[in-house]
């Protein structure tokens, strides 16, 4: 059976995310999904191949969006103003979400890794990316002069890839920006990688990101 002509891929996607950022991968099954969806089962595998396809497609659409998304596109200029105003964002993101959802990566990295088993694969690349590309930027910055140079750059990105990955964890129980915000200022500091002059509430006001 074909999907329904009504069927609004982008509207499925969206539902599915929510289902797996809220009750994780595992409880989100074809049967489940495709009664959510409104689809039959023939008409969920013909819209999305297999389930694991159509995680791998979610996550991929949705970090694309991700409060920490501007770190990995084309970034010219200093570095940590950069970090600052991300990091910033994702507190901001993070607190003003009502249901405390979190980051369905992160969420689902905790349910799934690790594992050989698909998803959770995809997961272990995702972050091995992200702290690659991460102390990428963290080297940039060294060449740039905006970070000591005795630094040793391997720990400061393992550092700031376990601070995003704590933040979204941490908000789901500690909902106060400022408190979420102390925290980063506090080991952005330590790690001496505050910028010099930090960015002003405006300027990490216009990183664009999704709840």
């Amino acid at each position: 059976m074909a999907r329904p002509s009504k069927f609004d891929r982008n509207e499925a996607l969206d539902l599915v995310t929510e289902v797996i950022r809220t009750g994780g991968y595992e409880q989100a099954s074809v049967k489940a999904l495709s009664e959510r969806l409104g689809i039959s089962r023939s008409s969920f595998y013909n819209a999305f191949g297999s389930r694991e396809e159509l995680f791998a497609e979610v996550i991929t659409r949705y970090a694309a969006t991700a409060p920490d998304a501007p770190l990995y596109g084309h970034v010219t200029g200093s570095i940590l103003p950069l970090l600052h105003g991300v990091l910033r964002n994702i507190c901001r993101i993070r607190s003003a979400d009502p249901e405390g959802r979190g980051c369905i990566i992160v969420n689902s990295i905790s349910e799934l890794c690790p594992s050989p088993v698909d998803p959770a694969p995809l997961l272990t690349r995702l972050a091995v990316s992200s702290t690659s590309r991460i102390e990428g930027l963290l080297q940039l910055a060294h060449e740039q002069g905006e970070i000591d140079s005795n630094a040793n750059v391997h720990a400061l990105a393992l550092a700031l890839q376990n601070l995003m990955i704590g933040l979204n964890v941490l908000s789901k129980v500690v909902r106060d920006e400022g408190d979420l915000w102390l925290l980063t200022e506090t080991t952005l500091r330590g790690l001496g990688l505050f910028p010099a002059k930090a960015p002003n509430d405006r300027n990490h006001r216009n990183i664009e990101a999704r709840i």
